[in-house]
């Protein structure tokens, strides 16, 4: 993995980090690889029961697409060259696609600017803690494209239909100051206290029953598509396969032995 992005385990917490504070951790091909390949471990590590995702230094959480790294790509395309926008495709997509379906929590320690698809990265995370001086700003209309990391999905999710499209033709900063009421942040700290906060918030949820934790993002992912119906089936596998588990177990004993339940996340 590229010193880029930064990886470590402790106690089924896994955390990354965008490791480029020098360029506001803006994503070249190189740390889009790294970030991608880290996440897609995380989801597939039975050892890993939640995420922690942050960015390196205390200006940016992420600034999406590396521009300077960008221009070349397109000028070499206009020569014949690939075009740059397959990292789409090959990148992001797979990202998102991987924080969006894990079958455990991920927190997004928001610490500064979170702009373009490091916004999108953010709003696919299942928390958003923000540093006090943290902002998003959609960025794509700036710069003449349209939304990617699944901004066009979460987004609206997030802020209602009105509020995305204003947000992405017209793109502003967002401060964290207006995230929470927004929903586009659940708690904002002081910046001095944002490492310590979304870490043990983080850990909390790796203690927590994370068959149940899976199955709640996958319930809420199949009922924003589905019928009442089909929802109502879905539910039916979900709660079979939660109930299935030792923690379900784990919890009904600690309940009627009125305990605080030790899960073991499977």
């Amino acid at each position: 993995m590229a010193d880029t992005v930064l990886y470590e385990l402790s106690d089924g917490l896994a955390t990354v980090t965008i490791n480029r504070p020098e360029a506001m951790n803006a994503l070249d091909t190189a740390t889009k690889v790294a970030l991608r390949d880290a996440m897609v471990t995380a989801k597939d590590d039975p050892a890993v029961r939640a995420v922690l995702l942050t960015g390196a230094g205390p200006r940016a959480f992420c600034v999406g697409q590396d521009l300077k790294e960008h221009l070349g790509k397109l000028a070499a395309a206009r020569d014949g060259g690939e075009a740059p926008l397959s990292t789409v495709r090959e990148h992001y997509n797979p990202l998102v696609t991987a924080i969006a379906t894990m079958p455990k929590p991920v927190v997004a320690a928001v610490n500064g600017v979170a702009a373009g698809a490091g916004a999108g990265l953010a709003w696919a995370c299942d928390f958003r803690i923000m540093a006090d001086h943290g902002g998003y700003n959609t960025s794509f209309a700036g710069v003449a494209l349209t939304a990617d990391s699944g901004v066009s999905w979460t987004l609206p999710r997030l802020v209602g239909q009105a509020r995305a499209v204003e947000l992405l033709m017209f793109p502003q900063t967002v401060p964290a100051s207006e995230a929470v009421a927004l929903g586009l942040a659940h708690r904002v700290v002081p910046a001095a206290e944002l490492a310590e906060t979304a870490t043990a918030f983080a850990r909390e949820l790796a203690a927590g029953p994370t068959v149940a934790y899976g199955a709640i993002k996958e319930s809420l992912a199949f009922g924003a598509g589905h019928t009442l119906v089909e929802t109502l089936g879905k539910e039916d596998e979900l709660q079979t396969r939660a109930g299935a588990a030792e923690d379900h177990w784990i919890a009904v004993q600690a309940f009627v032995a009125k305990q605080a339940p030790k899960y073991v996340g499977r």
